[in-house]
């Protein structure tokens, strides 16, 4: 289903229809869990796309101990010299674990590319390993879903000037991402030319239509669990014990320990 979407999903439908694909993701953690699975999903796209808000509704309600946000900063001056891809694979999941990236590898086919951080023959390097190392990663077992976050360039710059505006996201913002509305057709291309060598068979991209962020959401997290073919792991047979009786133990004076004031107690009065 392309091109922009007129009719935006309504909170209520969008609220009711999360909590069941959360749930759902739950289900889909416990099955990663008890066979052993390994899950990589790659989250790309332009800036202001999308993905974080994705990621995080994803991620909220599973256990960080199986699904953790592998979000890497810019590489040291030692990781340069490495084999590009080396310091991507110290995060890979083992068995029973899920890894979500917030950006990748492709990294170096985007903003790498066009900002001058890499030269040509890097690039080019890339564009030619990247399959390859892909094809290991699925040949190995681990499952591997890659998706492409689109936005249109008037709404990506309504969330910028919304971001800029609201103390509690302006941090999301960067002089980079503000930068990237000057080379939009410079992105564009590159995306176009990553798309040919790196949507392979084996690791397809999948492209989410993002400028309705709930719409982006529920289409993403129902395609990520068609995609895997999980089923129902029954949960362990949990009791809640009986509380033991008392064996005497008084607990210390209040006025020996340290609280923190009650900033709610003020709010009511």
């Amino acid at each position: 289903m392309g091109g922009k979407q007129a009719k935006k999903v309504p909170r209520g439908t969008y609220e009711r229809e999360l909590l069941r694909l959360q749930t759902e993701l739950v289900r889909l953690q416990e099955w990663v869990r008890a066979e052993g699975a390994r899950l990589v999903v790659v989250f790309e796209g332009r800036d202001a796309a999308g993905k974080g808000g994705t990621i995080k509704r994803v991620s909220e309600h599973l256990n960080p101990r199986v699904a953790r946000i592998a979000a890497l900063p810019k590489p040291t001056e030692r990781q340069r010299t490495q084999w590009y891809f080396q310091r991507y694979v110290e995060h890979l999941p083992a068995a029973g674990e899920i890894v979500l990236f917030d950006r990748s590898w492709y990294n170096r086919a985007g903003v790498e590319h066009v900002m001058g951080f890499c030269t040509q023959e890097e690039h080019q390097r890339f564009l030619h390993q990247c399959p390859i190392f892909e094809r290991m990663l699925v040949e190995d077992g681990i499952l591997l879903r890659k998706y492409w976050f689109s936005v249109s360039d008037t709404e990506q710059q309504d969330r910028f000037r919304r971001r800029m505006e609201d103390p509690l996201r302006r941090w999301k913002l960067s002089p980079m991402d503000l930068e990237s509305i000057t080379h939009w057709e410079a992105y564009s291309r590159a995306k176009d030319e990553m798309m040919v060598h790196t949507d392979i068979p084996e690791a397809p991209w999948y492209v989410v239509e993002s400028d309705d962020k709930r719409r982006a959401r529920l289409n993403m997290i129902a395609h990520l669990l068609d995609s895997v073919p999980y089923h129902d792991v029954p949960p362990p047979v949990l009791e809640l014990p009986e509380r033991p009786r008392s064996t005497g133990y008084v607990r210390p004076p209040r006025e020996l320990r340290t609280y923190v004031p009650d900033h709610a107690a003020d709010l009511m009065s």
